[in-house]
């Protein structure tokens, strides 16, 4: 069952999608085109009516032109200070796989540069599309445990204080294959 939180935090992703896309001057058809979505389950989010995966709001924020992070950053706040503390760092949780992403970075700071703390549980594994604009560029550093991250057809298994540079131009999973849960950030440049 979700918390009261998690609602709110769900309500303005689905407003924040819905925004985006009319910004662009997308139809929900378009979107659906674009992204693989299929249009019932884009109205389904953006009325709030369905609780997305991460993989699934991955490929609507590729087709949109954003990341998943500021996605979430934007959803929660509006606030322009220079300064995140822990407890007010905005949080989502995949339904699905139970991945928990924390917003690190100040919100709406305009920063080209996002840090995503990452949760993965024992188990779990989650999969991303080829960024459609290839204008992002990530670092991943594994902070506890192990990470086995697939970068288009290469395979990387990390270790705590491992770090990898990729540009988002292939299809990546992340894995956890251990028995614990695996911690790494996500810095992100746009």
């Amino acid at each position: 069952m979700k918390n009261s939180k998690q609602d709110r935090m769900e309500k303005r992703i689905a407003e924040g999608l819905q925004k985006r896309r009319e910004y662009l001057g997308f139809t929900v058809q378009s979107l659906a085109d674009l992204s693989g979505v299929s249009r019932a389950m884009i109205s389904k989010i953006e009325r709030n009516e369905a609780s997305p995966t991460a993989a699934l709001l991955g490929r609507l924020c590729n087709a949109l032109g954003i990341t998943l992070s500021s996605l979430i950053a934007n959803a929660e706040t509006e606030s322009h200070s220079p300064v995140a503390r822990s407890d007010e760092q905005p949080t989502w949780k995949d339904p699905d796989t139970g991945l928990q992403r924390t917003m690190v970075s100040p919100l709406n700071t305009a920063s080209r540069v996002e840090i995503v703390r990452i949760e993965l549980p024992a188990g779990a594994e989650v999969k991303y599309e080829a960024q459609r604009h290839a204008m992002f560029e990530q670092h991943i550093m594994v902070l506890q445990g192990k990470l086995s991250l697939t970068i288009g057809s290469e395979l990387l298994e990390l270790l705590a204080d491992d770090c990898v540079y990729m540009k988002l131009d292939a299809p990546v999973q992340f894995a956890n294959r251990g028995r614990s849960a695996c911690r790494y950030l996500v810095i992100i440049n746009r």
